[in-house]
């Protein structure tokens, strides 16, 4: 199943009312799910235990109410280069485009490209890199 068949599947689901939606296309299966919004809200506060790591407890709040979360939509591996031994797509400080790319993750043999949502600069990346991620970590934040 190549990658724009996917693509239109998880906009399928995005727009309609269903919550899951499982296809096989010969041996390849491809699982996209959403959570309810009360779920959503449940996934927020994860995120919050990451400004514990940061010396000063007041700019994550300020940070917060200017910035944008990019959250991992599935769960997979996290590649933050293109390919291994080159640089990182981004870097905290770098201003970004929206639809430029963040990152990849790999999930079940698919790398599917975590794209910017909104132009701005990285203010926060997460320290994972070729490690899992979850659905709703949190990436990056842009400001």
């Amino acid at each position: 199943m190549d990658l724009s068949k996917i693509k239109t599947l998880i906009d399928f689901v995005g727009r309609s009312n269903i919550t899951e939606l499982t296809v096989t296309e010969k041996d390849v299966t491809v699982r996209i799910f959403r959570t309810s919004p009360g779920d959503a809200a449940v996934a927020e506060p994860p995120p919050k235990p990451e400004s514990t790591t940061s010396p000063v407890t007041a700019a994550p709040s300020t940070i917060e109410k200017t910035s944008h979360a990019v959250k991992a939509p599935v769960f997979g591996v996290l590649h933050k280069a293109p390919a291994p031994g080159e640089p990182p797509f981004v870097a905290i400080g770098d201003a970004v485009e929206e639809g430029q790319t963040l990152f990849i993750i790999e999930a079940m043999k698919v790398f599917n490209t975590i794209a910017a949502p909104r132009t701005g600069r990285i203010t926060h990346l997460t320290p994972i890199d070729n490690g899992e991620v979850e659905t709703g970590d949190l990436l990056a934040e842009i400001a």
